[in-house]
C-alpha cells in the first residue's frame, strides 16, 4: 500500500513537471511527437537561448525535489508499515523545532490543527507487552497519556491517540463557551523545559465538544459493527469509546458561575456518555476561587453531587465511567489528608496528581518569564508533584489508582512516577517541546527501566518506593 502511494505521488509530480515544461515550450526532444520533430528539422536553426542563472537554480531545485520524492518512494516501497512509521516519527524531529519560532499559542493551535487533520505520524508498531495494564476494566496498551490542556475542545482525539499514547484526556470543558484570559497567556521557559500559562479555561463549551465526541463515538460504533474481529475476553475491553486508546474528559466551571456544582453536573450529563473516564478539575490556578473546592467539606459536597448526577443516568452493561479528581501540587499536609479521606470515604475512582504550580522553584527564578503570573508546568514541577504523589499513595494506602502528572519528559521520569505510586502517567509540556518523536522514546525507555530492575509488568513497580 505504501509503495503504491509513493508511485502515484512520483507519477503526479512527473506529470505536473511535464505540463509545466510544455506551457513554456521547453519539453525535451525525446518527448516530442514525430511530426513536431519533422517540422523542427525543416525550420531554420535558432540560436541556443541564454538561460538565466535563476532559472537554472529553479530547475536544479525542481530536479532535486523530484529526486527526493523518487528516493523516498523507493524507500517506502521496500519497507513494512512499522518501519515506515518509525521513519515518520524520526522525521518530525526536523519539523518540530520550527514551532519554537512561532508565538506559543499560535504554535499550539497549529499543532492541534495538524493532529486534527491527520498530518501527524500514526504509530503502527505494537507496544511492548511489559507496558500493558488493566485499569477500571479497560486495557491500556501502555501507561503513558496526554494530559488535559492540549486538546481542550476535542478537535484531534483520533490523531492524538494514533500517535501511540495509551490514553488522551481532553478539556477542560466549561458549560458555556468562554474566551479565557487576555493574550498573551502562554510563556516559554525553554532553558528550563518549562511553560507558564494563565489561559483560564478557554473553551468552546460542552455543546461543541459533545458534537465532536458524538461523531467520534458514532464512527467507533460503526467500525465495531462492521468488524469481523471477535473479542476473546468479554471482561476486559481493548481500547475505549474513541478508538484503540482510552479517552478521558476533563470538566471545569465557568469563570462567572456562582454554582460550581451545577457546572460540573451539567458537564457530566452532557459528556459522560462519550468518556472512558471523567475528571473534575478543581485545581487550575487561573480560575478565581476554583482551588477552594479542594477543602474537605467543599470537595465532599461536590463529589457527592457529581457522583449522583452520573449514577442517575442510564448505563449499559459497562456501567458509568470512572470519576477522578485533579488536585494541585500547592497543598499542605492537612489538605492532602482531607482529600485522601474524602476519596476513600466516597470511593472515588482515582486522583490526578497534579496540576500546575503557582510556586516558582529555584531552577526557574533566573528566567525573566518566571515573573509572569499563572501555572508553571514542565521539568521544574517534577520533584514537587512526585513528592505529592508519593504522599497521596501512602495516605490512600494504594487503594485508589493515581495518575502521575507534572514534569515527565523521559522514560526514567515516568518510571519514577510509577515507583512513587502512579498507575498511569501523563505529560504535556515535554510533548510541546519534543513533538511526536518523544512518545515512542519514552515508552521504550520506560520498558528498559522496568526490565533493568527485574519487573515483569507495570503493576509490580507501582508504589515500589513507598514499600
Amino acid at each position: 500500500m505504501t509503495g503504491r502511494f509513493a508511485f502515484r505521488l512520483v507519477k503526479e509530480c512527473l506529470n505536473q513537471k511535464l505540463k509545466s515544461m510544455a506551457t513554456r515550450n521547453v519539453i525535451p526532444k525525446h518527448y516530442t511527437s514525430s511530426s513536431s520533430s519533422s517540422s523542427a528539422s525543416t525550420s531554420a536553426v535558432k540560436p541556443k537561448p541564454n538561460i538565466p542563472h535563476s532559472s537554472r537554480k529553479g530547475r536544479f531545485f525542481t530536479g532535486s525535489t523530484i529526486g527526493l520524492v523518487i528516493a523516498g518512494g523507493a524507500y517506502a516501497s521496500t519497507v513494512d508499515e512499522a518501519t515506515f512509521s518509525g521513519w515518520l516519527f524520526n522525521a518530525t524531529k526536523v519539523v518540530n523545532p520550527l514551532f519554537a519560532l512561532l508565538d506559543p499559542e499560535v504554535a499550539h493551535n497549529l499543532a492541534v490543527s495538524a493532529a486534527a487533520r491527520g498530518w501527524v505520524p500514526r504509530e503502527k508498531r505494537p507496544d511492548q507487552q511489559i507496558l500493558g495494564l488493566e485499569v477500571w476494566g479497560r486495557r491500556f496498551s501502555n501507561p503513558v497519556g496526554l494530559s488535559a490542556g492540549f486538546d481542550k475542545n476535542a478537535e484531534a482525539v483520533e490523531g492524538l491517540l494514533g500517535l501511540g499514547f495509551g490514553f488522551v484526556e481532553v478539556g477542560s470543558v466549561t458549560p458555556i463557551p468562554q474566551e479565557g484570559n487576555p493574550k498573551p497567556r502562554i510563556f516559554r521557559l525553554r532553558d528550563q523545559g518549562a511553560i507558564i500559562n494563565r489561559c483560564g479555561f478557554n473553551s468552546e463549551g460542552i455543546v461543541a465538544v459533545a458534537k465532536r465526541l458524538g461523531a467520534q463515538h458514532g464512527k467507533r460504533k460503526l467500525d465495531e459493527t462492521s468488524s469481523t474481529t471477535v473479542s476473546t475476553n468479554d471482561d476486559v475491553k481493548h481500547g475505549g469509546k474513541a478508538g484503540p486508546g482510552i479517552l478521558g474528559v476533563n470538566i471545569g466551571k465557568n469563570k462567572t458561575s456562582e454554582d460550581a456544582a451545577a457546572d460540573y453536573v451539567q458537564g457530566v450529563h452532557t459528556l459522560s456518555q462519550y468518556a472512558d473516564y471523567l475528571v473534575i478539575n478543581i485545581s487550575s490556578p487561573n480560575t478565581p476561587g476554583l482551588r477552594q473546592l479542594q477543602g474537605r467539606k467543599q470537595l465532599k459536597d461536590l463529589v457527592k453531587k457529581v457522583q449522583a448526577a452520573r449514577d442517575e443516568m442510564q448505563w449499559g452493561e459497562e456501567g458509568p465511567p470512572p470519576l477522578l479528581v485533579k488536585i494541585a501540587p500547592d497543598l499542605s499536609k492537612q489538605d492532602l489528608e482531607d482529600i485522601a479521606a474524602v476519596a476513600l470515604a466516597l470511593r472515588l475512582d482515582g486522583l490526578i496528581i497534579s496540576n500546575t504550580t503557582i510556586s516558582r522553584p529555584e531552577a526557574v527564578q533566573s528566567n525573566p518569564m518566571s515573573k509572569e503570573t499563572g501555572g508553571l508546568s514542565g521539568k521544574p514541577l517534577f520533584s514537587l508533584s512526585t513528592d505529592i504523589l508519593k504522599d497521596m499513595y501512602i495516605l490512600t494506602k494504594g487503594k485508589i489508582p493515581l495518575i502521575g502528572c507534572g514534569g515527565v519528559s523521559s522514560g526514567e521520569d515516568a518510571y519514577k512516577k510509577i515507583r512513587a505510586g502512579a498507575t498511569l502517567v501523563q505529560l504535556y509540556t515535554a510533548f510541546a517541546y519534543g513533538g511526536p518523536a518523544l512518545i515512542p522514546r519514552i515508552k521504550a525507555e520506560l520498558a528498559e527501566c522496568l526490565e533493568r530492575d527485574g519487573y515483569k509488568s507495570v503493576y509490580e513497580a507501582i508504589g515500589a518506593d513507598c514499600r
